[in-house]
């Protein structure tokens, strides 16, 4: 099956339109060369018969009138003779009636037979021509004598050197359009791909480049065209650019996932020196009273309940500061050691935290932890610099179908309009706004999600749904 034109290669298809373009002109003009051809060898077929009938009509005119059978073929059989070139197959003369007076071939047409039968299809000494093929045709003249009409001539005329004529020319034209077609498609074909070889370097840099262009070596730019030259230096410049852009934004990932630590540094370090308070508190104690069963095993509880908190602290400043979790799949513990790092931040804030983690551990298992965590927590924080001092900041996980929905919510003011933009499009930056909004918005494009904003009732809202099993295969 021939692939649809639209698939074939640039060369190819120009190549291909500029033939059909050659054999269209050159029917054209054989066209034009035959008909040419036609017209002069009927003006030259029409003056043949013209003379030789006109020649007969004079010479048995008077001869016809006085019905002089003998006179008429004395007159055919000189006019045979004189005839050259043998154009002239055969003549018959008959009178007014349309009786046979006289023939070149009696055995064809006898005396007083009707003449009919070889006027039927000869036509006017105007009309005739070789151009519908016949080898022979048939002209008919009337003879007239002193106005008088008193018989008619009809004669055969051999055209099949005309016919054979314009047959080798035919064809001697053909053969020439198909020579030179496909010569100067061949030609042609060469010298479209040595021009277009720039463009197919190009195509094939961006073919190979799998959604990330790759520059092309200096080396291999031809300089002999200079709008050629300039369009692949244009190519390589958009792919440096390209390039600066995706480390700028991988910088800037790094840059907001610090941001988001270091906000939480002042609440974790509280939630340090507090146990670590506590901790000091028991040894002194433990050391004090020695010799006291009791008052040694309440302060070893003490400690090993501080101990067990500060131990999932770290795990989960380590978990989230890990870079090789980005393979890993999501689990309910992700957003326990979530919790465990944004409460401390509510708690000085003095605002309530609402967390709802649903049933969704098959869904969990189609999702990347390390950019959900990241989505998470960043929105978390937003929600809680948003939330008044004393208000409300919630997470709320949950499952519909085979997506898994992320909600933050706070009782804030709202996302300004500059805040959604960062979130939702991909508008221009511009200075301010929410802190790793941008990056929320480019890691959920990365996983194929959506999100949405909804203001209600004082309340905002903002979803992220998650394609399950376009995330990451289950």
């Amino acid at each position: 099956m021939l692939l649809r034109v639209g698939t074939w290669p640039i060369t190819v298809r120009v190549v291909a339109a500029s033939a059909v373009l050659m054999v269209l002109f050159g029917l054209v003009a054989s066209q034009q060369v035959l008909s040419t051809l036609g017209r002069l060898q009927d003006a030259r077929l029409q003056e043949y018969a013209r003379l030789h009938v006109e020649g007969l009509a004079v010479a048995l005119g008077p001869f016809v009138l006085h019905k002089d059978v003998w006179e008429v073929y004395d007159t055919l059989d000189r006019a045979r003779a004189e005839t050259s070139g043998g154009r002239i197959l055969f003549t018959v003369v008959a009178d007014e009636l349309g009786r046979v007076l006289a023939a070149t071939d009696p055995d064809r047409a006898p005396v007083d037979s009707e003449v009919g039968a070889f006027t039927k299809d000869a036509v006017p000494l105007g009309e005739v021509t070789a151009a519908n093929g016949d080898t022979v045709v048939q002209v008919r003249a009337p003879l007239s004598v002193q106005g008088r009409d008193v018989g008619q001539i009809v004669t055969e005329l051999d055209v099949r050197d005309l016919v054979l004529q314009r047959r080798k020319t035919a064809f001697a034209l053909l053969a020439g359009n198909a020579l030179a077609t496909l010569t100067l498609a061949l030609a042609g074909y060469f010298v479209m791909a040595r021009m277009l070889q720039p463009v197919e370097l190009l195509a094939r840099h961006m073919g190979e480049a799998g959604g990330t262009p790759h520059p092309i070596p200096e080396a291999v730019i031809p300089h002999s065209d200079s709008v050629l030259t300039k369009l692949l230096r244009n190519y390589n410049s958009m792919a440096e650019a390209i390039d600066a852009r995706a480390e700028a934004e991988r910088r800037l990932a790094e840059r907001e996932r610090f941001v988001s630590l270091g906000r939480l540094s002042s609440s974790l370090a509280h939630e340090i020196n507090n146990p670590l308070g506590g901790l000091l508190n028991a040894t002194d104690t433990i050391q004090t009273y020695a010799d006291r069963p009791d008052v040694v095993r309440q302060s070893a509880a003490l400690l090993d309940r501080g101990l067990n908190h500060l131990r999932d602290v770290s795990r989960a400043i380590l978990e989230e500061n890990r870079t090789e979790r980005s393979g890993r799949r999501l689990s309910k513990s992700d957003f326990e050691d979530l919790r465990l790092l944004f409460e401390p931040e509510t708690t000085r804030r003095g605002q309530q935290l609402e967390w709802q983690v649903g049933d969704c551990d098959q869904l969990f298992q189609c999702v990347r932890s390390g950019p959900v965590r990241q989505i998470t927590l960043n929105l978390l924080l937003n929600a809680s610099a948003a939330a008044p001092r004393g208000g409300a900041v919630g997470l709320r996980v949950q499952s519909e179908g085979d997506r898994l929905l992320l909600t933050v919510a706070d009782d804030g003011p709202g996302l300004s309009e500059v805040a959604q933009s960062r979130l939702m499009s991909q508008a221009r930056l511009e200075p301010g706004g929410g802190v790793g909004l941008r990056l929320v918005r480019d890691l959920v494009a990365g996983l194929g999600g959506d999100i949405a904003y909804r203001r209600s009732q004082g309340r905002s809202e903002i979803t992220v749904s998650l394609q399950g099993r376009e995330a990451m295969p289950c």
